[in-house]
């Protein structure tokens, strides 16, 4: 299998991509750390993967605080003594424009969606550095890539911060045989979406895309699966579009 024995990190992996990548990487073969602070949905995407014979542990923690990071890379060492891929992929989602978006609102989004890839870089790295190498996958978006639109200037900037960082972590730590690259997804069929717009606003919203639907989750893990496996060896500081032609589209 193409991660067996391999130690992974998945934030954000209690719903949507982040379930979706961890349920792949522990079919492969590797051995997950699922990380998110919904603890009732974190245990069951841990609980499914021990149900399909992997192997899994699932630790609640915050992003965005330091300590909690800490403690989540800790107890993953201590675990099983290394970590060879980290996928950044927790974030949170709210609309509005810059005028009308409340402070705390947009300091939530740019702790969580990319502070949170800052602060868990920083843990991680060091191990594999110890380690000799390893990979860090993080989760952008279209909106970080190309497409911003209206009202969604906090995610807007810290999903274009994400893209940005995953090139200049991929500069920093070439020579440390580790590759960093980001993941840009369109719209995806996930929990976060759904509860971002009222129903009729989405189905507008999707009759829109060039493809007219969403996403699956599944479909942005496998992507995730490629860039972290060594089929992606010679591949670092790239922002990887999956979005069925969305940003393709004029």
């Amino acid at each position: 299998m193409t991660f067996e024995n391999k130690v992974v990190i998945v934030t954000g992996a209690a719903k949507g991509i982040g379930k979706a990548a961890a349920i792949l990487f522990a079919k492969e073969g590797a051995k997950v750390a699922i990380v998110d602070t919904d603890a009732a949905n974190g245990k069951k995407t841990r609980h499914r993967i021990v149900q399909e014979g992997g192997r899994a542990l699932f630790i609640e923690a915050d992003v965005s605080s330091s300590k909690d990071v800490n403690r989540t890379v800790a107890e993953v060492v201590s675990a099983w003594g290394r970590i060879d891929v980290l996928f950044n992929n927790a974030g949170v989602y709210a609309r509005g424009d810059v005028v009308s978006f409340p402070e705390d609102a947009w300091n939530r989004i740019i702790q969580v969606n990319l502070t949170g890839v800052y602060l868990c870089s920083k843990a991680v790295i060091p191990v594999m550095q110890r380690g000799g190498g390893g990979v860090i996958v993080n989760t952008s978006s279209s909106v970080g890539l190309f497409a911003a639109g209206r009202g969604i200037a906090a995610y807007a900037a810290s999903k274009g911060g994400v893209t940005f960082l995953t090139k200049a972590m991929a500069n920093d730590h070439l020579q440390d045989n580790i590759r960093v690259n980001c993941i840009c997804p369109g719209p995806t069929d996930t929990p976060l979406i759904r509860r971002s717009r009222p129903k009729e606003h989405l189905k507008a919203f999707i009759r829109s895309l060039p493809s007219g639907k969403l996403l699956k989750p599944v479909e942005i893990a496998k992507a995730v699966l490629f860039l972290a496996s060594d089929d992606a060896s010679a591949v670092t500081g790239v922002a990887f579009p999956v979005d069925m032609g969305q940003t393709a589209h004029l």
